[in-house]
């Protein structure tokens, strides 16, 4: 007989099978798993055959990517007038705001890069100063771009396009947090009066739709201010909308705070911590961490719905389509300007929804740690 070459228990292990691991076996577990995977697979696949061709032949093989107008788009292909997009670009972009100042608005981009960096990745090398040029940026933010100490002022009345929805957007998500948080934990103080203040105040402001709470802070609020006061629209509608989205995240963040257990704050009073340092330390962290799929949804959500600014006469990039198409040189090509509008949407809240499960893994793979 040969002899063994590997004694009894040491036989080195052998690779899995094909059929268990690898591309075959992730289409048979998740498309082809049982009879309804697979009509349900079939038809998907005929679906995305009948669907996508088009699309691409409409938005790309037969697009015309310049032109001066419909007409010469048309005579082009038959397809996008993507055209009009590239002239109008510039103005999607900035809305009214100066051509000469604009740099001021590329740089406050830039510089709001810089300030999510040091937030949303806590292994940054000196990540606490990082911090404070955070917490400093709404102001470096303002200055930029309404001017003053030096630079030439721009009315709020010139801003439009997406540096409107940044605007509106970054700054609700800013402040409605830390709101939220005041307004969950005052919800459940033993103290009557703080009690009944944050509860009427969520219980208002989510009863009401914001599109009514945006109307009352363009056009109701100057009843009730004093006689040749002046209040700007936008900062009534970004302090609106920040309300709006801090009611919606204390519910939120309320429903984390409720899944902690009662042990855990009596563990933090029993060695001696106060009120604030068992919420910061030991409470808040992990319901926050409950909480981050509600927090980011609340976020998105809030993100969507600045294009309500429509309404009372701010330029969104919805606004600034609408405006454009009334030129009788692009008129009808709605379908590019929606297309384009999703396009940017879609990216922003599709990174804030990606950002969300990496941070959910993250943290999952902390705690197993």
């Amino acid at each position: 007989m040969a002899p063994v070459p590997y004694k009894v228990g040491e036989h080195p292990d052998l690779p899995p099978p094909v059929s268990v691991t690898g591309p075959l076996a992730w289409l048979r577990n998740n498309l082809f798993s049982s009879p309804t995977n697979i009509v349900m697979t079939l038809v998907s696949v005929w679906l995305l055959y009948e669907l996508i061709p088009p699309m691409l032949d409409w938005m790309f093989f037969d697009a015309a990517f310049s032109g001066e107008n419909r007409d010469a788009c048309r005579a082009q292909a038959g397809g996008a007038c993507w055209a009009f997009i590239a002239e109008r670009f510039r103005l999607f972009t900035y809305g009214f705001y100066p051509a000469e100042e604009r740099w001021r608005v590329n740089l406050a981009f830039v510089l709001l890069l810089a300030a999510l960096v040091p937030v949303l990745y806590d292994r940054l090398p000196a990540r606490k100063i990082g911090l404070y040029y955070s917490m400093a940026f709404p102001l470096i933010a303002g200055w930029l771009l309404l001017g003053g100490w030096g630079l030439a002022p721009v009315d709020t009345d010139q801003f439009g396009g997406f540096m409107l929805t940044l605007v509106i957007g970054v700054t609700g998500i800013a402040f409605s947090l830390p709101i939220g948080i005041l307004l969950a934990l005052g919800r459940q103080s033993s103290l009557p009066i703080i009690r009944l203040f944050c509860v009427g105040f969520i219980e208002f402001i989510r009863g009401v739709p914001l599109i009514t709470l945006l109307f009352v802070a363009s056009t109701m609020l100057n009843y009730f201010l004093p006689k040749g006061t002046v209040f700007d629209l936008l900062l009534r509608v970004l302090i609106m909308v920040t309300l709006f989205a801090s009611a919606y995240m204390a519910e939120v963040i309320r429903g984390g705070l409720q899944a902690i257990p009662k042990g855990q704050v009596e563990a933090a009073e029993a060695i001696g911590m106060k009120y604030w340092q068992s919420m910061r330390l030991v409470v808040l962290p992990q319901a926050l961490k409950i909480s981050i799929p509600g927090i980011v949804n609340t976020f998105i959500g809030l993100y969507k719905d600045t294009t309500l600014v429509i309404i009372i006469g701010l330029l969104d990039p919805l606004g600034i389509g609408r405006s454009s198409l009334a030129d009788t040189k692009w008129t009808g090509l709605h379908n590019e300007v929606y297309l384009f509008v999703a396009i940017f949407f879609f990216i922003s809240c599709f990174s804030m929804s990606r950002y969300s499960l990496y941070l959910e893994k993250k943290l999952k793979t902390e705690h197993d740690h």
